[in-house]
């Protein structure tokens, strides 16, 4: 962890350096990203390979879609939790008899713990939206004798979750978000899970993607709202609430599923998300750019503390889909790309994960990891070609998002002269670059937003429009990540700008 000499706060406000200087901010591993590290591949790297390379980056959980002896002991040690699959057609077996329960346990779970971090078993996969009466019906006896087993077990197996992987097609409604409810055809059975995991404090395990929610409405102004990237945002008519993102939305969903079913307390977590870095000619939107762009900023959105509109202050434990591209995957394209790896162990794109710097050595065929951004490479400021009304947008945009502060450009606020929507756009688009992280795709904006090397607080221009007079008010900061995760404390009390809301439909 660096010092707080090392990571000082640097905010536009003397008042606010006073509140927030405590905070620092840690560059290792976050509890709340994980990846899926799925194995339909015949040139994957070495377990050993794979858990230095999670090690190398933020990533702190990892799920396998079944057990895997060696990927578990090669992350023995390294304090990566893990959740491990029992296979849809183990289900029956277990469900039927649990002396088949202990078995399972003592030959997949047992041997490894506690060297070893199991923190969930995920009882089939999908099992639910599969048409399988049968298999539908088998999966909560299951989950019970494996429990039961696992408490019988004692030391550390008592401490072990269970739960299973649903997508969102055991949704009957979910748009808006706050009409999200179960399907009737499993209503039935999902209420006596939900008792379960609610008696059993395990969590309700979801796979949103708004890569298929592009797909099936693949508009621009859709794509920005599945990128987390400037758009115009949608008020669900029933709640009020503005949401700015296809992720936050589908999550606030299953949300308000679980509230209609009686069951609120029940943890969401995001067993799978992510985007695909190339698809057939037919799949809209599966390109690395897209993909860096939804991984990059779902990080970020993580990493500000936000929550989601319906679950504030927290953020959902995600994990991202996949870790490596897998080649014998059947289906289209993009069912073979959405690695954030390649297996040379090179990175697909850069998502903003890694850590430590380390030699790739071996022509490149190594994991090339950098050092966390402390803020941004120079400044995010508004094009010259970009209009009022683009800018506009974005402002209203960035000034939404955790970790922007706009009460300054606000009437009566230091920076609100000069009143022009230049000025106030520039302002608001650098404090989320650099609040983001400060990567270049940070200041996009669809390329209404272009970096500077020179400080514009230092001169007034038509690009870099403050007066000399606002200057020791509205310089231009460098927010460091330690900023980034204070600031929403901040952006949460003030509201940017009065805002045209919209139908939820775009």
């Amino acid at each position: 962890m660096e010092s707080a000499d090392s990571r000082k706060l640097l905010l536009l406000a003397p008042t606010l350096l006073l509140c927030l200087c405590c905070f620092v901010a840690t560059s290792g591993a976050q509890s709340y990203i994980g990846v899926n590290y799925g194995e339909v591949a015949d040139n994957l790297p070495s377990p050993d390979a794979t858990a230095r390379l999670v090690k190398s980056t933020t990533i702190s959980k990892v799920r396998m879609y079944g057990v895997d002896a060696g990927v578990i002991r090669a992350f023995a040690g390294t304090g990566v939790s893990l959740v491990v699959g029992v296979a849809n057609g183990e289900i029956p077996a277990i469900a039927a008899d649990p002396a088949a329960a202990a078995g399972w346990l003592a030959g997949n779970v047992l041997p490894f713990i506690p060297a070893s971090t199991i923190s969930v078993v995920a009882v089939g996969n999908e099992v639910l939206e599969s048409g399988d009466a049968a298999l539908a019906a088998a999966l909560l006896p299951a989950m019970q004798n494996l429990r039961a087993a696992a408490v019988a077990a004692g030391d550390g197996a008592a401490a072990i979750r269970f739960s299973t992987v649903n997508t969102m097609a055991v949704l009957a409604q979910s748009d808006p978000p706050s009409t999200g409810a179960f399907h009737p055809e499993v209503t039935a059975q999902l209420q006596q899970i939900l008792a379960f995991l609610s008696r059993t404090s395990a969590p309700f395990m979801i796979n949103p993607y708004p890569y298929f929610a592009y797909q099936s409405d693949p508009r621009p102004d859709t794509l920005a709202f599945c990128l987390f990237q400037p758009n115009a945002g949608r008020v669900d008519a029933g709640s009020r609430i503005r949401y700015t993102n296809m992720f936050d939305a589908q999550v606030d969903a299953v949300k308000s599923a679980l509230g209609r079913s009686g069951y609120s307390n029940v943890e969401i977590v995001v067993a799978e998300t992510g985007w695909p870095t190339k698809g057939d000619p037919t799949e809209a939107g599966a390109t690395v750019d897209n993909a860096r762009a939804y991984v990059s900023n779902l990080v970020a959105h993580l990493r500000s503390g936000a929550g989601t509109p319906l679950m504030p202050g927290k953020p959902v434990d995600t994990y991202l889909f996949a870790l490596y591209d897998e080649d014998l995957k059947p289906g289209p394209a993009s069912e073979r790309s959405f690695g954030l790896y390649h297996t040379d162990l090179s990175m697909a794109y850069d998502a903003g994960l890694t850590t430590t710097a380390t030699s790739g050595g071996g022509g490149g065929t190594g994991a090339s990891v950098q050092q966390p951004t402390k803020g941004g490479s120079g400044w995010c400021v508004a094009s010259a070609g970009a209009t009022d009304a683009q800018l506009q947008t974005d402002m209203d945009y960035a000034c939404s998002q955790v970790g922007v502060d706009c009460g300054a450009i606000q009437p009566g606020g230091a920076c609100f002269q000069p009143n022009t929507v230049r000025a106030h756009a520039a302002y608001a688009m650098n404090q989320l670059y650099q609040a983001a992280g400060g990567h270049p795709w940070n200041c996009d904006f669809r390329q209404s937003a272009t970096l500077t090397s020179s400080n514009p607080s230092k001169y007034s221009t038509d690009a870099h429009p403050f007066h000399s007079s606002q200057l020791r008010h509205c310089s231009f900061t460098r927010i460091t990540r330690a900023a980034h995760s204070t600031l929403h404390i901040i952006a949460r009390l003030r509201s940017c700008t009065d805002r045209h809301e919209r139908v939820w439909s775009p």
